[in-house]
């Protein structure tokens, strides 16, 4: 039986946090550009972005612009997901690598992983309940409140995140369900399985966890929103790990479905937020020193050059 403070506990949690960020595309493609920029002195020529990608004030001022917005990013968004492993790169190697030979890792000691954890009626029962704050009926809802909440109390941070979480989430359920009907891996809990891969049904497979992708995801992204706080990260990292660790302790997956889905959630919440956020209420930049050469006036000195030393922020 559901036992309703696990999902109170976490609304709670989620709601209030808009009282109180390596690796991406986003951010690699403006710390380059950032760097290939001479700003004059002074000033910092902000990084260049699509226009299109950005959420924007009279974007997500009223319900039919905001749905329009999240359905415009959803193909961008498809399309990088699935050809990121096209754009393996000198920068991102590694974490291809310690995320692939991971997953093969688990995946090779499952079974004997899954068999020396002890199980009871209770454990199971228990975390059958704290897992279930990774549905789709909890992480939406919540999206939403904190996007009504930044509409009503005109908290930019707050419907950004409610806004750019609905569009991770939706990236997340499209993959998770792909993968697992061509997966097809039997759970844990499956009567006579064995975690095999292509026998298991569709949806019901295990392969990876879509609690997983789902919780990791949402909380990439308002862990990036409120970066700066560092209570944000801590809360909701720590939801999305026990809603991990509850499907493995309640059978449903195997270690690798989880890693799997937690990765690839982290990965998508990161690049929705730092592809799709507004510049405009983020610092990106802080001060920084710059050396110029600099020309002085004729009048005062006849061919005469230096350097200008600035601060920009």
């Amino acid at each position: 039986m559901l036992r309703p403070n696990c999902i109170s506990i976490a609304l709670i949690v989620f709601l209030v946090l808009p009282s109180v960020r390596a690796f991406s595309e986003g951010r690699q493609d403006r710390e380059a550009h950032a760097e290939a920029q001479t700003p004059a002195p002074q000033t910092l020529t902000p990084p260049v972005q699509d226009p299109a990608q950005l959420v924007t004030p009279a974007q997500t001022a009223s319900s039919p612009s905001t749905i329009a917005k999240i359905v415009a990013d959803f193909g961008t968004d498809q399309k990088a997901i699935w050809t990121s492993p096209f754009h393996v790169n000198r920068d991102n190697a590694k974490w291809w690598l310690i995320f692939g030979l991971g997953t093969a890792t688990l995946i090779a000691t499952d079974r004997t992983t899954e068999k020396a954890i002890p199980y009871s009626v209770s454990q199971t029962a228990y975390s059958t309940d704290v897992s279930r704050i990774g549905q789709e009926y909890v992480t939406l809802p919540i999206a939403a409140g904190l996007y009504w909440y930044g509409r009503a109390g005109n908290h930019p941070k707050a419907r950004e995140v409610g806004v750019l979480g609905a569009e991770a989430l939706l990236d997340s359920e499209i993959l998770v369900t792909i993968l697992k009907v061509a997966g097809g891996r039997e759970r844990p809990n499956v009567v006579g399985g064995n975690g095999r891969f292509f026998k298991g049904k569709g949806l019901s497979s295990g392969f990876p966890s879509g609690h997983a992708i789902e919780t990791w995801t949402f909380a990439a992204v308002i862990s990036h929103e409120y970066g700066p706080s560092k209570i944000v990260p801590i809360v909701t990292y720590g939801i999305a790990t026990a809603v991990s660790v509850a499907r493995f302790t309640g059978q449903f997956h195997y270690a690798s479905d989880i890693l799997a889905g937690g990765a690839m959630g982290w990965f998508i919440g990161r690049y929705v937020w730092d592809r799709h956020q507004d510049p405009a209420i983020h610092k990106r930049y802080g001060a920084v020193s710059r050396l110029m050469p600099s020309r002085f006036s004729p009048v005062i000195a006849k061919h005469t050059q230096g350097v200008n030393l600035s601060w920009v922020k």
